[in-house]
């Protein structure tokens, strides 16, 4: 992934680049099988956000950037009920903790990589919606066991984690 690049910003680019394009997510191309560990989700080429951010935290760690999980509580529809949205932080020496969605691009989703500019795929817009500030170094023990219960990408669609069943996150 980085050979021939030297910077942090440029690796921690073509990495976002990669997992946002080119692993396709389970939900949006109804793909099986459901994956959860790094290593899975590269072979397959598909993942929910979570697994998809478990990927790009393993790319990065792999280049020696740091990184780490995050998440956003948001709403499927714009209206409740919530769930949760996993997507990463990077530390870029120029600009410190800085966060990105490698989710997905699609119609009404723009995730883009744009230091310091932040350019999530989802705003927070519905009261209830809540972006967590903590940077995790391991997966949310819920969030695993969503993906690894997970019978098809349907049933984890159906079966999405949210933050008031979440210890982790209280």
């Amino acid at each position: 992934m980085a050979k021939g690049i030297s910077s942090d910003e440029e690796i921690a680019h073509k990495c976002f680049i990669f997992v946002r394009d080119e692993i396709k997510h389970s939900l949006d191309f109804k793909l099986n099988p459901v994956t959860c560990k790094a290593s899975d989700v590269l072979k397959y080429a598909t993942g929910y956000c979570y697994a998809k951010s478990h990927l790009l935290a393993a790319l990065l760690r792999a280049n020696d950037i740091p990184a780490g999980l995050c998440y956003q509580r948001l709403t499927i529809t714009d209206v409740p009920p919530f769930c949760l949205h996993g997507l990463n932080s990077v530390y870029l020496k120029k600009y410190g903790w800085y966060r990105m969605d490698a989710r997905g691009n699609k119609e009404g989703v723009s995730a883009q990589f744009c230091p310091p500019l932040e350019k999530l795929a989802f705003p927070i817009i519905t009261f209830g919606e809540t972006d967590f500030s903590e940077i995790y170094a391991e997966p949310l023990s819920t969030v695993i066991e969503s993906l690894i219960k997970g019978k098809d990408y349907q049933d984890v669609a159906d079966n999405l984690p949210d933050w008031n069943v979440i210890k982790e996150l209280v």
